[in-house]
């Protein structure tokens, strides 16, 4: 099949990696949180070589904190994705924000956002393929991998969401405990950001108005998600891996 007859062909990313990484101090006070290794390789390397895997041949990376840290590290990688860095020193721009600084590098197609500490252990099938084949732009406006709360590992929340048998999306109530989290990635379409703030604002902003219009959608991740929050959070997730690759 060629490119022009595949419709859900998605080939450029943006890449959340200017964060503070505040949870993860005292680690994070000298490398940026995206540089932190889990199970020998930094946090963006995995979400950038799964982008690469998932067809993504553009990558966007926004930058604020040790952002020179950042910029070498991202120069020293060789193959797919091609890298383009997105400078947010001058102000953090929180996750909204930031993609809509460099929307003119998506032009009106739908593409990819990742958080560059999103981390899992795969099922049979990569995640990010089967939320590319999923993406349905006629009945939705945003698509998001969501993980099971129960089985997520490191993580201690209430969840964000509720997901009816259709895939549809809504947001839990106050008190109350969802069985499905965020896992960090998402496809967008670039309209969304049409009628939004100046400078900084958050992507919920764009999920809670997609919920209004019921068309959030969400795809449940095959696998497990592993929450690398803090320090303490890594050991748990290697410590996963190395299991996970015993039982491979």
């Amino acid at each position: 099949m060629s490119d022009e007859q595949n419709p859900k062909k998605i080939t450029r990313a943006f890449v959340l990696a200017a964060g503070l990484g505040k949870r993860m101090r005292p680690i994070t006070a000298t490398l940026p949180k995206p540089l932190v290794e889990v199970a020998g390789k930094a946090l963006i390397d995995h979400a950038l070589d799964r982008a690469a895997a998932g067809g993504i041949e553009t990558a966007v990376v926004n930058v604020h904190w040790l952002a020179d840290l950042m910029e070498g590290h991202l120069a020293h990688r060789t193959g797919a994705p091609e890298i383009v860095v997105s400078d947010e020193r001058d102000a953090l721009l929180e996750t909204g924000g930031g993609v809509k600084k460099a929307l003119d590098r998506f032009g009106d197609e739908p593409f990819v956002v990742f958080n560059s500490d999103s981390f899992w252990l795969e099922g049979p099938r990569p995640n990010l393929g089967r939320l590319i084949e999923a993406w349905d732009p006629d009945t939705t406006d945003i698509l998001l991998l969501v993980a099971p709360t129960a089985t997520s590992l490191g993580y201690e929340g209430a969840g964000d969401f509720y997901m009816d048998p259709d895939g549809r999306l809504s947001w839990r109530g106050e008190r109350e405990v969802a069985p499905f989290i965020y896992a960090g990635v998402a496809i967008l379409k670039p309209e969304l950001f049409a009628d939004t703030p100046e400078g900084s604002f958050s992507l919920t902003l764009l999920f809670d108005r997609a919920i209004k219009r019921n068309r959030l959608q969400g795809l449940r991740l095959d696998g497990q998600w592993l929450h690398v929050g803090t320090p303490e959070a890594i050991e748990a997730a290697e410590a996963r891996v190395r299991e996970s690759a015993r039982i491979v």
